[in-house]
C-alpha cells in the first residue's frame, strides 16, 4: 500500500470521503505513518483535513509537513 493519499483538486466532500477510506485502508494494511497531500492553495482543504484528523478514531497525531516533506501542502499523520 502507498503511504500517501493525494487530495488536491478535489471538492471538500470528495476529499473527506477519500481521506476516510484511505485512513481505514492504511490502518488495515499496518501502516503507522502516512502523508496526506492537500496542497497549499487557499488552505480550505488543509483546514478541513486537519479538522477531520482531530476527531478520527484511527489517528494518534498529525502535524504539518516539514522541510523536505512538502511543507504546508502536506500533513503527516501517525496512526494508532
Amino acid at each position: 500500500m502507498i503511504d500517501e493519499v493525494h487530495l488536491r483538486h478535489l471538492t471538500v466532500d470528495e476529499a473527506l470521503l477519500k481521506l476516510d477510506k484511505y485512513l481505514h485502508d492504511a490502518f488495515v494494511a499496518g501502516l503507522h505513518q502516512v502523508r496526506v497531500v492537500h496542497g497549499k492553495g487557499t488552505g480550505t482543504l488543509r483546514r478541513v483535513v486537519r479538522e477531520r484528523l482531530a476527531e478520527h478514531s484511527l489517528v494518534k497525531s498529525y502535524r504539518l509537513g516539514g522541510y523536505g516533506e512538502g511543507g504546508a501542502g502536506v500533513t503527516i499523520v501517525e496512526l494508532i
